[in-house]
C-alpha cells in the first residue's frame, strides 16, 4: 500500500500548477477570443499553438447528474487551469479544489475559427477514479497540437465518493447517482460536439485515450449507450483493472454510507450538507466493512467506482470485453513491462540461482518452468528482470484484446512497452506511466521519468508519431519510423514491442502470462 501511496504520489505531483479557474474580463485584441455555447473565452497562444484552459463545461448538484453550465456576457478569461476535483491528498491542497467549480475542458489547437476539421484526442487522466487531474505537465496537449496538428482535450470531472455513490435505493431521484463521474465525462463529450469546430476541430474524429484509471474510463465509456456516438476512436493505455462493481453492491455501500453516518435512506437529501472530509471518512468506513482493505497488486477494485446498472453502464470493460455498442471502435491497447511491481534493478550484483530461490517462494515446483517461459520471451533477460515483470496489467491485457478481437471486426493494435528508463529516481524500468510522457512527447516535462537523453526523445518521437497517427486515421503505423504494425487477433497476438529497436512480436509472452495467471 505505502509503494502504491508513492507510486500515485510521483505520478500526479508537479513542480508548480495554477488553478485559477476562468474570469470574466474586457477583451483585448491582441487575445485569441472563442465563442462556444455557453459565451466566448480567451485564450494564449505559444510558438503556433492556441491554449485555453478551464473551460466550463457543465455543473451539478451533489450526487446529480451534470447540466449545462450557465451562460454567461462578455469574455472568460480562460488562461489559467480550473479547480480540481475534491479529493483527499497532499499535493493538491484544499485553495485548489472546488466541488462546485471543477467542471472544466483545457484545449490545445494549431487553429481557431479557420474551418478546418482537426482530429480531436480527449485525455482522461489517470488516480483510478479516486484522484487526479488534468493539469500535469507531461500531458500538456501542446506537444501534440503542434506536432501532429490534432486538436487536445482534457478534462476534469467528479471522483471518488462524490463521482461515485450510489444512492438509487433512495428514490429515481437518485438513479443515476453511482455514475454521475462518468457522466461528467459524457458531458463533456457532448460540450466538445457542440464546440470543438470553432477550435479549429472534427466533432466527427474523436479519440477517447486514458492511461491507468483513465484507461478504466476509457473502457467504461465503451459500456454505455450515452456515449454512443460521441466519440470515434479509443487508446486505452495500461487501464485493464477489472471493477467489480455491480448495481447490487454499489447499494449496499450506498446504504452502509448512510447508516455510517446515522441516516435513513428517507433522510438522503441531508447528505447535501455533510462536509467532504466526513463523507469521505463515512465511505471508508463503509468500504472496510464490506470488503475489507484491497490487497496490493490486486487486478480487482471495489468502492467508490461507475456501477453497471444495464442502463447508464451496461457491463463492466476488461470482463473479458466490452459491450456490443463499441463494436465498430478502432482501438489500441497495452501495458508496460513492469507497471507497478516492486523493480530489483538496483541490485547490480544479482544472479540468477538468488533470483531462483525467491521465485520459488511464489511458483515452488513451477520456478524451473516459469524461467523457462521467461527465457523464451525475453531471450536477453537478467535476473532482476525475472523478479520485476509485470503480473496484472499484462495478462488482462491480453484477454481483453482476444475477447476484442473475438467479437469485433474494427481495427485492434497492440503495444507493449519494453523501453526502461535510466532514471536512478525512477525504479530503472518500464514502470506504470511511462508511456506517458512518450506518447506525448513531452519528455522535456518529465525528465525524472525519462531522462531528457537523445535515446529518450527517439523513443518519444515514435511512439508520439504512432499515437498521433491512431488518432488521425485509426491505424498507428508509422513509414519508415516503425515496422509494419498488423492488427491484432488472438491468434497472431501481434503486438508492437516499444524498445530501443522497435519490433513485432507474436504472442511472445502468451505462456509466461498463462502460468502467472491462467487466461483460459
Amino acid at each position: 500500500m505505502r509503494r502504491m501511496k508513492l507510486f500515485i504520489f510521483f505520478l500526479l505531483i508537479t513542480s508548480v500548477f495554477c488553478f485559477t479557474a476562468c474570469k470574466q474580463k474586457t477583451h483585448t485584441t491582441q487575445e485569441p477570443v472563442v465563442k462556444t455555447s455557453s459565451g466566448d473565452v480567451a485564450g494564449s497562444f505559444n510558438e503556433s499553438v492556441y491554449a485555453f484552459k478551464g473551460i466550463p463545461y457543465a455543473r451539478a448538484e451533489r450526487f446529480m447528474p451534470p447540466q449545462a453550465p450557465d451562460a454567461w456576457d462578455g469574455v472568460l478569461e480562460c488562461k489559467d487551469f480550473g479547480p480540481v476535483a475534491k479529493q483527499v491528498v497532499p499535493w493538491y491542497p484544499d485553495s485548489v479544489q472546488n466541488e462546485k467549480e471543477l467542471f472544466s475542458v483545457n484545449v490545445w489547437t494549431q487553429g481557431i475559427n479557420d474551418g478546418k476539421k482537426r482530429p480531436v484526442m480527449l485525455w482522461l487522466h489517470g488516480g483510478g477514479f479516486h484522484v487526479g487531474a488534468s493539469n500535469d505537465p507531461m500531458t500538456y496537449g501542446e506537444s501534440l497540437a503542434k506536432k501532429g496538428d490534432v486538436v487536445f482535450v482534457s478534462v476534469n470531472h467528479r471522483l471518488n465518493i462524490l463521482g461515485f455513490l450510489d444512492l438509487s435505493a433512495c428514490g429515481e431521484k437518485y438513479d443515476q447517482s453511482a455514475n454521475v463521474g462518468m457522466l461528467d465525462i459524457v458531458k463533456a463529450l457532448e460540450w466538445v460536439q457542440k464546440n470543438i469546430a470553432n477550435f479549429g476541430g472534427n466533432p466527427s474524429d474523436v479519440t477517447i485515450v486514458g492511461e491507468s484509471g483513465g484507461g478504466g474510463k476509457v473502457g467504461t465509456l465503451m459500456c454505455m449507450p450515452v456515449a454512443k456516438g460521441l466519440f470515434h476512436k479509443a487508446i486505452i493505455q495500461s487501464g485493464t483493472l477489472i471493477n467489480k462493481m455491480t448495481k447490487e453492491k454499489s447499494q449496499a455501500l450506498g446504504l452502509a454510507v448512510l447508516e455510517r453516518l446515522g441516516l435513513t435512506p428517507d433522510e438522503v437529501e441531508k447528505l447535501d450538507t455533510i462536509p467532504y472530509l466526513d463523507l469521505v471518512e463515512a465511505g471508508n468506513d463503509a468500504i472496510a466493512k464490506i470488503s475489507g482493505p484491497r490487497k496490493p497488486g490486486s487486478s480487482a477494485m471495489f468502492g467508490f467506482a461507475p456501477s453497471a446498472d444495464g442502463v447508464v453502464l451496461l457491463q463492466q470493460p476488461f470482463s473479458p470485453g466490452f459491450a456490443d455498442i463499441s463494436y465498430d471502435i478502432p482501438l489500441m491497447m497495452g501495458s508496460t513491462l513492469n507497471e507497478m511491481m516492486p523493480t530489483f534493478y538496483g541490485e547490480k550484483d544479482l544472479t540468477l540461482e538468488q533470483a531462483k530461490e525467491r521465485l520459488a517462494k511464489e511458483y515452488g515446483e513451477n520456478t524451473d518452468k516459469y524461467i523457462e517461459l521467461f527465457a523464451e520471451a525475453y531471450p536477453d533477460y537478467t535476473p532482476q528482470d525475472l523478479l520485476s515483470i509485470d503480473k496484472v496489467f499484462r495478462p488482462y491485457t491480453i484477454r481483453t484484446a482476444d475477447a476484442r478481437a473475438v467479437a469485433s471486426s474494427a481495427p485492434l493494435y497492440a503495444y507493449f512497452l519494453a523501453w526502461k528508463s535510466g532514471v536512478d529516481n525512477a525504479s530503472k524500468g518500464s514502470f506504470h506511466g511511462l508511456d506517458i510522457p512518450l506518447a506525448f512527447n513531452t519528455v522535456d516535462l518529465r525528465p525524472d521519468w525519462t531522462g531528457n537523453t537523445e535515446e529518450a526523445w527517439e523513443m518519444a518521437d515514435k511512439m508520439s508519431s504512432a499515437w498521433i497517427n491512431f488518432i488521425k486515421t485509426g491505424n498507428p503505423n508509422v513509414e519508415g519510423v516503425l515496422p509494419e504494425w498488423e492488427t491484432y487477433t488472438a491468434e497472431n497476438g501481434a503486438t508492437m514491442y516499444f524498445d530501443n529497436e522497435c519490433r513485432i512480436v507474436n504472442n511472445h509472452d502468451r505462456e509466461l502470462m498463462n502460468l502467472i495467471l491462467p487466461l483460459e
